[in-house]
């Protein structure tokens, strides 16, 4: 998968805060869907498409038990999305030391 476009899936599967909320959850480990489906006011069927998304994305993994379907983190596109967002980071503090600089004087008038 081209670069960009892994991270356009991730940053937009992370956009919604009920995935937010599946990721934090399977922090602690893997969870049956119908677990992770109980703790939210969702229907079970939104609940699985928000694991799909997730899923494309690559930050979970499906894994089956038998008749259930566990899903685990899997942190790897996230730790990608993260070094990205570090270099954005870094650029801005740069900058905004730039301009705290300019603004403090010592800048041209």
């Amino acid at each position: 998968m081209h670069r960009a476009r892994a991270h356009a899936d991730v940053f937009r599967a992370i956009a919604d805060p009920t995935r937010r909320a599946l990721l934090d959850r399977l922090r602690a480990g893997g969870r049956p869907v119908g677990e992770l489906a109980s703790e939210f006011r969702t229907s079970r069927p939104a609940i699985s498409k928000h694991l799909r998304v997730l899923r494309q994305a690559r930050l979970v993994r499906e894994r089956r038990e038998g008749r259930l379907r566990r899903y685990e983190l899997t942190p790897g596109p996230l730790a990608e999305a993260y070094g990205w967002i570090e270099g954005y980071r870094a650029f801005w503090a740069v900058n905004l030391q730039s301009l705290k600089r300019h603004l403090e004087g010592g800048g041209d008038r």
